[in-house]
């Protein structure tokens, strides 16, 4: 067990490393929106899958520092997440970087993805997992993400079968423009959720939506 979190950590480690070079290139090449998320086919009348700029490192790297001390065993890789009260039961796919160091999407609308780079689902800290809002055909696997409240329930099942839940403290929409980097990706003292996608107007000149939608959640 021991050997097998050593191993974990100094692939996170890696993971941070690459994200610090990531935070340069979004700075000058994502129309500004360092920190924000930018999920494809916003537009109805678009299906074109956009990359999507990763979180900020800097943020992400404080944040690991901060609660390695302190961070639960390694969790195994979400595979679902469940949200009874929009309805969603939809398969989490891992993210990773693309070759241009921006964070992939999930290649179909009906799918969520999660943040490799940042902890597993049940992990101490904040883990990340985001999904379009809609599609050329219609509402995405995000779309109803604004309805949920304070106390909904969020389950996420892991590779294993086991299954971590979540309970929604809170929510916001923010602009990408200012985007919350710490508030989201920052240190906490315990395992939380959260979730992301697209909100607010369509900005057909750029192809975002100028708005995040986030969930905040913490483990039960």
């Amino acid at each position: 067990m021991e050997r097998r979190e050593h191993s974990a950590t100094r692939q996170r480690r890696r993971w941070l490393a690459a994200l610090t070079l990531v935070a340069f290139a979004v700075a000058l090449g994502c129309f500004g929106f360092a920190g924000a998320l930018a999920l494809g086919a916003q537009s109805p009348a678009s299906q074109t899958r956009r990359s999507l700029p990763p979180p900020d490192a800097q943020a992400i790297a404080r944040a690991s520092a901060e609660t390695k001390a302190v961070r639960a065993r390694q969790m195994p890789r979400p595979v679902r997440i469940v949200i009874p009260a929009i309805a969603v039961s939809a398969p989490v796919i891992p993210l990773h970087l693309n070759r241009n160091r921006t964070l992939q999407v999930p290649k179909s609308f009906s799918q969520t993805g999660w943040f490799v780079g940042g902890p597993e689902p049940g992990e101490n800290g904040a883990a990340v997992i985001v999904g379009h809002v809609d599609s050329k055909s219609g509402p995405a696997v995000f779309y109803r993400l604004r309805a949920l409240r304070r106390g909904d329930v969020i389950k996420v099942v892991l590779k294993n079968k086991s299954t971590i839940r979540f309970i929604v403290q809170s929510t916001r929409r923010v602009p990408k423009k200012r985007f919350p980097t710490e508030l989201v990706y920052g240190k906490t003292r315990g395992p939380t959720l959260r979730l992301i996608t697209c909100d607010g107007r369509f900005d057909r000149s750029t192809g975002h939506y100028v708005d995040n939608h986030v969930v905040f959640a913490a483990a039960a």
